[in-house]
Protein backbone atom coordinates (compact mmCIF):
# COMPACT_ATOMS: atom_id res chain seq x y z
CA UNK A 1 0.00 0.00 0.00
CA UNK A 2 1.11 3.70 -0.73
CA UNK A 3 1.96 6.27 1.22
CA UNK A 4 -0.86 8.61 1.17
CA UNK A 5 -0.79 12.29 2.46
CA UNK A 6 -4.08 13.81 4.26
CA UNK A 7 -4.80 17.74 4.67
CA UNK A 8 -7.55 19.28 6.51
CA UNK A 9 -7.11 21.85 3.75
CA UNK A 10 -5.24 24.37 6.47
CA UNK A 11 -2.88 27.10 4.35
CA UNK A 12 -0.26 26.55 7.11
CA UNK A 13 0.13 22.75 5.85
CA UNK A 14 1.68 23.30 2.88
CA UNK A 15 3.21 26.79 4.17
CA UNK A 16 4.51 25.14 6.98
CA UNK A 17 5.33 21.48 4.80
CA UNK A 18 3.45 18.74 6.93
CA UNK A 19 0.46 16.66 6.56
CA UNK A 20 -2.39 16.22 9.08
CA UNK A 21 -2.02 13.23 8.84
CA UNK A 22 0.24 10.10 6.51
CA UNK A 23 -0.88 6.81 5.91
CA UNK A 24 2.05 4.16 6.05
CA UNK A 25 0.42 0.54 5.54
CA UNK A 26 -1.95 -0.07 8.75
CA UNK A 27 -0.33 2.79 10.22
CA UNK A 28 -1.74 6.55 10.55
CA UNK A 29 0.45 9.10 11.63
CA UNK A 30 -1.23 12.69 13.14
CA UNK A 31 0.34 15.62 13.47
CA UNK A 32 0.38 17.51 16.11
CA UNK A 33 -3.16 19.01 16.18
CA UNK A 34 -4.42 22.29 17.53
CA UNK A 35 -8.01 23.14 18.54
CA UNK A 36 -8.88 25.44 16.10
CA UNK A 37 -12.32 25.04 14.51
CA UNK A 38 -11.41 24.36 10.64
CA UNK A 39 -14.76 25.76 9.68
CA UNK A 40 -14.45 29.41 11.01
CA UNK A 41 -10.59 29.41 12.01
CA UNK A 42 -11.05 30.12 15.10
CA UNK A 43 -9.95 29.04 18.50
CA UNK A 44 -11.59 28.75 21.47
CA UNK A 45 -10.42 30.46 24.40
CA UNK A 46 -10.93 27.45 26.56
CA UNK A 47 -8.83 24.52 26.99
CA UNK A 48 -12.22 22.16 27.03
CA UNK A 49 -13.41 23.27 23.77
CA UNK A 50 -9.85 23.00 22.20
CA UNK A 51 -9.02 19.13 23.47
CA UNK A 52 -12.64 18.64 21.54
CA UNK A 53 -11.55 20.57 18.32
CA UNK A 54 -8.29 18.45 18.64
CA UNK A 55 -10.18 15.49 18.60
CA UNK A 56 -12.60 16.50 16.20
CA UNK A 57 -9.72 17.20 13.60
CA UNK A 58 -7.66 14.14 14.87
CA UNK A 59 -11.17 11.81 13.77
CA UNK A 60 -11.79 13.61 10.55
CA UNK A 61 -8.21 12.80 9.46
CA UNK A 62 -8.24 9.02 10.65
CA UNK A 63 -11.73 8.38 8.86
CA UNK A 64 -10.56 10.18 5.63
CA UNK A 65 -7.26 7.83 6.01
CA UNK A 66 -10.06 4.94 6.76
CA UNK A 67 -8.80 4.35 10.22
CA UNK A 68 -11.36 4.98 13.42
CA UNK A 69 -10.87 6.52 16.13
CA UNK A 70 -10.96 2.86 18.35
CA UNK A 71 -7.48 2.18 16.02
CA UNK A 72 -5.49 4.75 17.98
CA UNK A 73 -2.48 3.31 19.97
CA UNK A 74 -0.50 6.24 21.08
CA UNK A 75 -0.96 9.77 22.05
CA UNK A 76 0.77 12.78 23.05
CA UNK A 77 -0.74 15.78 24.62
CA UNK A 78 1.17 18.89 24.92
CA UNK A 79 -0.58 21.65 27.49
CA UNK A 80 0.92 24.92 27.71
CA UNK A 81 -0.37 25.02 31.25
CA UNK A 82 -0.64 22.28 33.76
CA UNK A 83 -3.38 23.28 35.64
CA UNK A 84 -5.61 22.39 32.54
CA UNK A 85 -4.47 18.85 32.69
CA UNK A 86 -8.06 18.17 35.11
CA UNK A 87 -10.17 19.90 31.98
CA UNK A 88 -8.42 18.43 29.20
CA UNK A 89 -7.92 14.86 30.43
CA UNK A 90 -11.92 14.68 31.35
CA UNK A 91 -12.35 15.76 27.82
CA UNK A 92 -9.68 12.62 26.70
CA UNK A 93 -11.65 10.52 28.97
CA UNK A 94 -15.19 10.82 27.50
CA UNK A 95 -13.47 10.38 23.95
CA UNK A 96 -10.59 7.64 24.20
CA UNK A 97 -12.17 6.17 27.49
CA UNK A 98 -12.32 3.11 26.51
CA UNK A 99 -10.16 2.66 23.87
CA UNK A 100 -7.30 3.43 26.28
CA UNK A 101 -4.33 4.29 24.47
CA UNK A 102 -0.84 4.47 25.55
CA UNK A 103 -0.55 8.34 25.99
CA UNK A 104 2.22 11.11 27.41
CA UNK A 105 1.33 14.45 28.43
CA UNK A 106 3.93 16.98 28.51
CA UNK A 107 3.72 20.58 29.58
CA UNK A 108 5.24 22.92 27.69
CA UNK A 109 6.16 26.52 28.12
CA UNK A 110 3.90 27.42 24.98
CA UNK A 111 2.97 26.74 21.11
CA UNK A 112 2.94 28.37 18.22
CA UNK A 113 0.49 30.70 18.74
CA UNK A 114 -0.18 32.04 22.41
CA UNK A 115 -3.80 31.50 21.98
CA UNK A 116 -3.05 27.87 21.72
CA UNK A 117 -3.45 26.02 25.04
CA UNK A 118 -3.34 22.31 23.66
CA UNK A 119 -2.21 20.30 20.97
CA UNK A 120 -2.18 16.36 20.17
CA UNK A 121 -0.47 13.93 18.62
CA UNK A 122 -1.59 10.28 17.92
CA UNK A 123 -0.95 6.97 15.74
CA UNK A 124 -3.01 4.55 15.13
CA UNK A 125 -3.32 1.25 13.51
CA UNK A 126 -5.56 -0.19 11.55
CA UNK A 127 -7.26 -3.30 13.47
CA UNK A 128 -10.15 -4.36 11.05
CA UNK A 129 -9.83 -5.70 7.36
Amino acid sequence: MPRRLISTGSPFEKTAGYSRAVIDGEFAFVAGTTGYDYTTMTMPADVTSQSRNCFKTIEAALKEGGFEMADIVRVTYYLTDIKDADAHFAVCGEILGDIRPAATLVAVSALYKPEMKVEIEVTAKRRRA
